[in-house]
């Protein structure tokens, strides 16, 4: 896997690069960003529960943007701190189930069952794969591994809305972030027998 977390921080960097340093000059905080980000993904969660799927489409990458640049700013100008990172990871978590819950007040209105079964799956999956990595690293264990991570699970989301097939996206969600999970119990099993 460090191939593809090599991948993930070249991009990162090629996207965020030409904007961190206006960014800094113009005084802006990283939570600044972070609550910026947030209430985009709030109103995309409203404008998905009213039926408007591409513009939440849109929405959720412009706040998948923000959510790149709080990092990458904190750590450009030196404002990287542990509760910073704590705030993130929260704020990340609300942002994801903000998406999820607008999806799920729109297929309530149409009683999908089998997209409603998704959403839920989604977002425990969701929720498990960053659990995960808390609780290792609160053990002192280290877990980076893992296919879909919240960068994937973003743009998954997004593009299914986007092209209006939020029922593929959502199962396509469902099976990967139970992979990941799967990826990450068994690579930390293998640390923890390293390390006993």
């Amino acid at each position: 896997m460090p191939n593809l977390l090599e991948l993930r921080g070249k991009l990162g960097s090629y996207i965020t690069r030409p904007i961190i340093g206006s960014l800094d000059k113009s005084g802006i905080k990283p939570t600044t960003l972070t609550f910026t980000g947030l209430a985009i993904d709030i109103g995309a969660a409203y404008v998905i529960a009213t039926s408007h799927f591409f513009l939440g489409g849109v929405l959720i990458l412009i706040s998948g943007l923000f959510d790149l640049l709080d990092g990458a700013l904190a750590r450009f100008a030196n404002q990287a701190t542990k509760f910073g990172a704590i705030l993130d990871s929260t704020v990340d978590r609300i942002s994801e189930a903000a998406i999820l819950c607008g999806l799920l007040i729109w297929y309530l209105s149409k009683g999908a069952t089998s997209e409603i079964v998704a959403i839920f799956a989604a977002l425990v999956g969701s929720f498990l794969v960053s659990y995960i990595r808390a609780r290792a690293e609160g053990l002192g264990l280290e877990c980076r591994v893992g296919l879909f991570t919240r960068a994937e699970r973003v743009i998954v989301l997004a593009v299914g809305l986007l092209v209006n097939q939020v029922f593929i996206a959502l199962w396509i969600l469902v099976i990967f972030v139970y992979v990941t999970v799967a990826q990450r119990l068994l690579y930390l099993r293998k640390q923890a027998k390293i390390r006993r």
